[in-house]
């Protein structure tokens, strides 16, 4: 099937970008918006612009019904997630696949798996890739505060959905915990509808690492040179720069063959990336 119409489920910059790199393909694009965005750039740009709902994202970029809706009212063949908001959400692909619209990202049975990080935690630990010391989702504050005495402050609450760092609260004394698995838990529900958080270590100077891949579906997995993503601001990049000045050849290899080998187990579709982090010895998670 050839795509000739898509719909971009994001904003802003993220949206501008997409839809930018749409008309360069000659395909047509559609904007969805909240009302509290009507007149950006990215809506203006857009062939079509449909409004979806309130300002608050739960109302509008997170509603999984109404995106559907708009995108079966103006004909879009596909629709694209961008990052952050429905990128990582599973229920979105398959609400698109059940509609009969392209979900142009991965498939709904890798994104269950890797789309959250709870879940994707326990994959990689089953392939034998390593994983920062770290919890099960959380249930409480008193539980928090128990598990964080175990690994030793200081700690990182983070949310188990979506990603771009939103949700992550970093915890270095025992009186805070409280505070900040609750700051967590609601950062992480107002972002993505979902407020699961769990607990890892946190790493002392660690470097932000990722590799780039490209899946087949059937396991055949091609990996590309790593991206340094360490220069960051409230644990959103800054600038990424490759190769890193960091990684030696021997990490390197062995970087790119953990991201290998744990897409080629999920028989990975699409292109994608795999996170890494790298502590000041060098050991990588």
């Amino acid at each position: 099937m050839e795509i000739k119409k898509i719909l971009v489920a994001n904003r802003g910059e993220i949206a501008r970008r997409v839809i930018h790199t749409c008309k360069k393909l000659g395909k047509k694009t559609v904007a969805v918006y909240s009302e509290a965005d009507k007149d950006l750039p990215f809506v203006l740009e857009a062939d079509e612009a449909v409004c979806i709902g309130e300002p608050h994202p739960l109302k509008s970029y997170l509603n999984i019904p109404v995106i559907i809706e708009a995108a079966k009212k103006v004909g879009a063949d596909a629709i694209h997630p961008g990052y952050g908001f429905l990128s990582e959400r599973r229920e979105f692909v398959k609400a698109c696949e059940d509609a009969g619209i392209i979900f142009i990202g991965p498939t709904a049975e890798s994104m269950e798996v890797m789309g959250d990080k709870a879940t994707a935690r326990a994959f990689a630990k089953a392939q034998g890739v390593p994983t920062p010391p770290g919890t099960e989702i959380l249930n409480s504050p008193e539980e928090a505060e128990a598990l964080a005495e175990k690994l030793s402050y200081p700690v990182l609450i983070k949310a188990s959905a979506g990603g771009g760092g939103i949700g992550m609260v970093k915890v270095e004394r025992r009186e805070d915990i409280k505070r900040a698995f609750e700051q967590a838990k609601s950062r992480a529900l107002s972002a993505f509808g979902d407020d699961r958080v769990y607990m890892e270590k946190y790493l002392e100077s660690p470097h932000h690492i990722e590799i780039q891949v490209l899946g087949d579906g059937k396991g055949n997995i091609t990996t590309f040179p790593e991206r340094e993503c360490s220069v960051q601001r409230r644990h959103q990049k800054v600038i990424e720069e490759s190769p890193s000045t960091f990684v030696d050849e021997e990490l390197r290899k062995k970087i790119r063959e953990s991201a290998r080998k744990l897409l080629s187990a999920l028989k990975y579709k699409n292109a994608g990336t795999v996170e890494f982090v790298v502590d000041k010895y060098k050991n990588f998670y």
